[in-house]
């Protein structure tokens, strides 16, 4: 009873800082500066039709790099804390599954993975990007995993992934300094036609590498996630 009033407390207080925050939001009908300088400038010096990913790419390339930072680390504790040590001692039930699933995951899996690298090649143009790109890739894992809990994801093969893509985006962004007008500066190689899928200077190859290292960090959460779930004969 006093846990459940407790909660009960602690949802009223949530609310009530929810209610006053929402009526002192001002509501502003015109853009700020900064948010001004993105949309006037931003077409012309990043060269991309879908500007909002374009900025997470280029005028805020630290945010996005400390993000996938973030999520490296969160996958590398997951699996740090996820590991089996005495493999050799513990059997694994796998569970029945229908051929409904069954079949579903096979024709599905593939169409997923393709939409996840449809979304973060098109990141530049239309909504999407690499993480969401790189979540769909994973969640496409989810759906295999689950038609099939026998099978064994390849670990190794998700780290060299991830390893090259970190690598990679690191790379693209410091070429910026040395072609270009600075960190993560995309103009290196070209804007482009705008609009264009050849568009956008280095973002479209920025946002595959973003893209590969975000579906295989997910990736390895969730298989990590499935190889626990083990239980003794």
């Amino acid at each position: 009873m006093a846990k459940k009033g407790f909660t009960l407390i602690l949802l009223i207080l949530l609310a009530v800082i929810l209610i006053k925050n929402i009526t002192l939001l001002d509501f502003q009908p015109e853009l700020n500066p900064t948010a001004t300088r993105y949309a006037e400038k931003g077409p012309e010096e990043v060269g991309a039709a879908n500007l909002v990913t374009a900025v997470i790419v280029t005028y805020r390339g630290l945010d996005t790099l400390g993000e996938v930072t973030i999520l490296f680390l969160t996958a590398s504790i997951i699996g740090f804390f996820l590991q089996t040590r005495e493999k050799s001692n513990i059997s694994r039930k796998t569970r029945a599954t229908s051929e409904i699933l069954e079949t579903a995951g096979k024709v599905l899996t593939p169409l997923i993975f393709l939409f996840g690298v449809y979304v973060f090649i098109n990141g530049h143009l239309t909504p999407g990007g690499g993480f969401q790109g790189g979540a769909i890739v994973a969640s496409g894992l989810v759906l295999m995993l689950l038609s099939n809990p026998a099978k064994k994801v390849r670990h190794v093969t998700l780290s060299v992934i991830e390893s090259i893509s970190g690598f990679a985006f690191i790379v693209l962004a410091v070429l910026g300094i040395f072609l270009a007008g600075g960190f993560f500066d995309n103009a290196y190689l070209g804007l482009g036609e705008f609009g264009t899928l050849l568009s956008a200077g280095a973002i479209p190859i920025i946002y595959i590498f973003i893209g590969l290292k975000v579906g295989s960090e997910l990736s390895g959460i969730v298989s990590n996630l499935q190889e626990t779930q083990k239980e003794e004969l």
